[in-house]
């Protein structure tokens, strides 16, 4: 079955393609738009951005698929991007994986992990990122404490 977005939504893409020189330009805000409607961007979602803003769908999919801050699958109620590029990973980034990927298996419904390449906080590392906030100069007892209260708030 197709997705269909509220009116709400309907409405918030009509103002952000507004803002834009053509539909095309705005592929990335309405699939930011679709992600917070939909809860990923699935390939129904997508078919429902192309549909709204009158483009292929396969370019909204090559757009949602080469970006990594798209969820192409559903995802726990927090993501947790831990970055191990070099800064990160000299200061303990894959001790921090470890900790969220440990949360993750006990309460996959609250968590999703991703290792992330860089959320560009490499004077602040370790850097973590849940759903749109960061959280720097993470260690894991930081983290451990992060994630257990995030988990209280289920």
């Amino acid at each position: 079955m197709p997705l269909v977005f509220s009116t709400e939504a309907k409405q918030k893409l009509r103002e952000t393609v507004a803002r834009y020189p053509s539909a095309m330009a705005a592929t990335l805000p309405a699939l930011h738009l679709a992600q917070a409607e939909f809860g990923h961007v699935s390939d129904e979602a997508i078919e429902a951005v192309a549909s709204e803003l009158g483009l292929s769908p396969a370019h909204v999919y090559g757009v949602a698929t080469f970006y990594t801050m798209y969820n192409k699958r559903p995802v726990g109620t927090y993501h947790v991007q831990v970055c191990t590029n070099v800064s990160c990973m000299l200061d303990g980034g894959y001790d921090c994986l470890r900790v969220a990927q440990a949360a993750a298996s006990v309460a996959p419904e609250t968590f999703t992990v991703s290792e992330v390449e860089c959320l560009a906080s490499c004077g602040t590392a370790v850097c973590v990122q849940v759903n749109d906030d960061y959280h720097e100069q993470m260690n894991v007892q930081r983290l451990e404490a992060l994630l257990g209260e995030l988990g209280r708030r289920g």
